[in-house]
């Protein structure tokens, strides 16, 4: 009877592994999960079904169930041995930078953390060198993608290291033919880095990959050591049934080579090509003079050849295959042409969403030609481009294949539309958006930001669906709100920062006449109260605590609010937020009047706080506020809010921060360069860095601040005229997920920094370089030197596309 027992016991945890294992990223995600038996967790990381979406989920779902752990003492001296099993199953070459940088600080991973890094950024500053190590060190399977036959998803993302050779080691076979693709590996990797010199080496390695017919989505966004070229081939073979690809980043893929892509994956629906957009949005800035320089091309390897007649056989002159793509995300590339738009148009016949925002190059016309031949097309998403009257009235048109019967709405597109974003698209008359908005009954998502004169028009829709409203930066009036609102429950999200208008007594126009309505922004907030359960808001001009308080039943769901220009929470509403908002995940302050005692109730009682910005308030604020711990904390930003922050309080602050990602310091005077080693080692997994008017921070260069080796963006300015002059190709050489980067010539030791070419930029794509003049002040009565400060004078940007760069001078001060 005992060894039935047993033999019973042994079967149900064999059960309980196996199904764990495949259903690992459910189980995670529960709170349960950290209650799991140190030996079941152990059973299931080696199970060979364990399928995770990547080795970062993996990673992560085992640091939180030992933090878990620790927290409870009973048993934790058993649990030793499973934490060293665990922690050594990691794959520590496939995570992201970003999470090894950033789990450096975790007590269990520090170590392995640390040799994680250094592999990572070995792997990917000399991808052909370090595959060598890989290969003599003979078991590879710790370089392996884990793909199993249940793998839905796979996640590669932010991997710098992640090359063509190491994603064919996921997806060859482990034994036989194995060990003559990893001299192929090998041979091509020493000569060019990367797979695909050779068009019959890569038919042989093709051959022999092994197809994972569950995976349906893919993302390799960021990895700069991958050609999304030269991985097709390979992600077409493994993963037939794939339907997403995110791919962002990926600057040097062209989209004519879209059509190319889409018959690759005949299952594909879902394709994101998003770059970051250019900060040179002709209708927001003054631009003084502005040159492109092609690109130079260099000479086809094989494989290039390969692709190009790939391409040919799709050129614009062929007949366009059609694709199951309904979802395309284009946004940010600014190497889009008219011409573009209308062979996506035929070749993605079945699409329904596109997203163009900032698509500089491609004109009103072309988007509206685009709109005419996707008939299907529900979400458009196009702010800061041409989008204007051409576009609408294309939303506007029927199709003439529809009987004369059909009442006019059913036949227009708008009929059919659930997002439209146009912000930043001043082309628009508002005669004509009337017309399209009242037409579009099942809207969900609108975004007016920075139109003007919407009243007619947000009058005019009559639809009851919408769950997102922006406004931002409007002329909007009570009155047209208040008339989508009641019209509209479901709202979840509405953003109205910058409409100065809410503010003042209104003059009676036209439409409230006829509604024979007044309203106040009191009943504007009581109404909303009332009729919606909100998750965001943003709101500035007459939001008070009076409006919070006639909030109070629509708020206790909400995640995020802004409280811009022209709002005031005062003393009083800054304390109640916690208590009507315990949810709360972003909260973003301006020109607030706050206290210690204020922010420390907010560290305190807010334990989602992920995102927290004090930008440009006033009040008796030190370092007092900030002694409380936010291990949930990813960004912080303190704008002109903490100029008597030292080195000692900025340590501090990094110690109560453990998991930054982003961080910005403005103002912050008394800093210098020893902080470089206290954020650098205090937040060393930052992607995102700001630091202006910062003491002397870089007057002796920049150093340890590189250590923070994930860094995508980073911006100083005004901290120390220090700068090498060489900076910036240094710092894209030593950082290789460095995308943006913001400088100052008042910063730069020899007056001007050195401009990277295409070949020495590595995986940059937006330089900023502002420029200083000295303005005399009147209010100094020093000497001459001294009565002269630094006023901005333009900003240069380089700006680069798969096609050229675009060297631009702007008036304005652009970050």
């Amino acid at each position: 009877m005992e060894v039935e027992y047993v033999a019973a016991n042994d079967f149900i945890l064999q059960l309980c592994t196996s199904y764990l294992a495949r259903n690992f990223m459910w189980a995670s995600s529960f709170n349960s999960f950290n209650d799991l038996p140190g030996e079941l967790l152990c059973s299931c990381i080696k199970h060979p079904d364990l399928t995770v979406d990547s080795e970062r989920h993996l990673c992560n779902a085992t640091l939180v169930w030992l933090t878990a752990k620790t927290t409870k003492s009973e048993g934790w001296i058993d649990n030793i041995d499973h934490e060293k099993f665990c922690l050594k199953q990691i794959r520590t070459t496939l995570l992201p930078l970003w999470f090894a940088a950033g789990t450096r600080r975790c007590r269990f991973f520090s170590k392995v953390a640390d040799r994680a890094t250094a592999t990572i950024l070995s792997l990917a500053k000399q991808p052909s060198l370090s595959l060598i190590g890989v290969f003599r060190e003979g078991d590879m399977n710790h370089h392996r993608v884990r793909l199993t036959k249940y793998t839905q998803k796979v996640d590669l993302s932010g991997c710098p290291q992640i090359t063509l050779g190491l994603f064919l080691l996921s997806v060859l076979p482990s034994c036989g033919a194995d060990s003559m693709l990893r001299k192929i590996i090998k041979k091509s990797s020493v000569n060019h880095a990367i797979i695909g010199v050779d068009s019959s080496q890569i038919s042989l390695a093709l051959g022999q990959m092994l197809t994972f017919e569950s995976v349906q989505e893919v993302d390799i966004s960021n990895c700069p050591s991958l050609s999304l070229d030269s991985i097709v081939d390979c992600l077409c073979k493994s993963f037939p049934s794939l339907r997403t690809l995110r791919a962002a980043n990926f600057l040097n893929f062209r989209t004519t080579k879209l059509c190319w892509l889409v018959r690759k994956f005949p299952l594909l629906t879902n394709v994101d090509l998003t770059l970051d957009i250019n900060p040179v949005i002709p209708s927001q800035v003054s631009v003084i003079s502005s040159s492109p320089i092609p690109r130079k091309q260099r000479s086809a390897t094989p494989f290039d050849i390969h692709i190009c007649h790939s391409v040919a056989s799709l050129s614009y002159t062929s007949k366009p295959l059609p694709s199951n793509i309904t979802k395309l995300t284009l946004e940010g590339r600014t190497d889009i042409s008219d011409s573009d738009l209308q062979h996506i148009s035929e070749v993605c016949t079945s699409l329904n969403y596109v997203n163009l925002k900032g698509c500089i190059s491609v004109t009103d016309r072309g988007i509206s030609a685009m709109i005419i031949n996707c008939k299907n097309l529900q979400s458009v998403l196009a702010c800061d481009t041409s989008f204007g009257n051409s576009s609408i009235l294309a939303l506007c048109s029927g199709n003439s294949s529809e009987t004369q019967g059909s009442k006019k709405n059913s036949q227009l597109t708008a009929y059919k539309l659930l997002d439209l974003h146009i912000s930043g698209c001043y082309g628009i008359d508002g005669v004509i958006l009337s017309e399209l908005l009242s037409g579009a009954d099942y809207l969900r998502s609108l975004c007016l930001r920075d139109i003007q004169f919407i009243d007619n028009a947000l009058y005019s829709f009559s639809g009851s669906s919408l769950k997102i409203l922006d406004v931002c930066d409007t002329k909007v009036s009570c009155a047209a709100l208040y008339h989508v609102i009641c019209r509209n429950p479901d709202l979840k999200c509405l953003k109205t920062r910058g409409c100065t208008n809410l503010s003042q007594l209104e003059m009676e126009s036209e439409e409230r006449k006829l509604c024979n309505a007044s309203f106040t922004m009191e009943e504007l907030y009581s109404q909303l109260g009332k009729s919606c359960k909100l998750e965001e808001i943003e709101f500035g001009w007459g939001f008070s605590f009076l409006s919070l308080e006639a909030l109070k039943p629509a708020i206790r769901t909400l995640r995020t609010i802004h409280i811009g220009v022209g709002g005031s929470l005062g003393h009083n509403g800054l304390k109640l937020l916690p208590v009507l908002c315990p949810l709360l995940e972003t909260l973003i302050l301006y020109f607030q009047v706050i206290s210690d005692s204020v922010i420390a109730n907010i560290t305190k009682t807010l334990p989602h706080l992920h995102f927290l910005a004090l930008c440009y308030c006033l009040g008796d604020i030190s370092s007092l506020g900030f002694s409380y711990r936010l291990p949930n904390l990813r960004n912080l930003k303190l704008e002109r809010v903490a100029p008597w922050m030292t080195n000692g309080d900025l340590a501090t602050l990094a110690g109560n921060c453990a998991n930054l990602v982003e961080l910005s310091l403005i103002g912050c005077s008394l800093l210098n360069s020893e902080s470089q080693d206290i954020i650098s080692s205090g937040c060393p997994g930052l992607t995102s860095l700001r630091l202006e008017e910062c003491g002397e921070i870089t007057a002796n260069g920049v150093g340890s601040l590189l250590d923070c080796h994930a860094l995508e963006d980073l911006i100083l300015r005004h901290t120390g005229s220090g700068i090498p002059r060489n900076f910036i190709i240094y710092a894209a050489s030593k950082l290789p997920m460095l995308r943006k980067i913001s400088l100052d010539i008042c910063d730069a030791r020899e007056g001007d920094f050195d401009i990277p070419s295409f070949i020495d930029r590595y995986f940059l794509s937006i330089v900023k370089i502002a420029r200083c003049k000295r303005q005399k002040c009147t209010l100094d009565f020093g000497d001459v030197e001294a009565r002269r400060t630094p006023v901005h004078k333009e900003t240069l940007v380089l700006y680069w596309n798969s096609e050229k760069l675009v060297r631009t001078v702007v008036k304005e001060r652009l970050y």
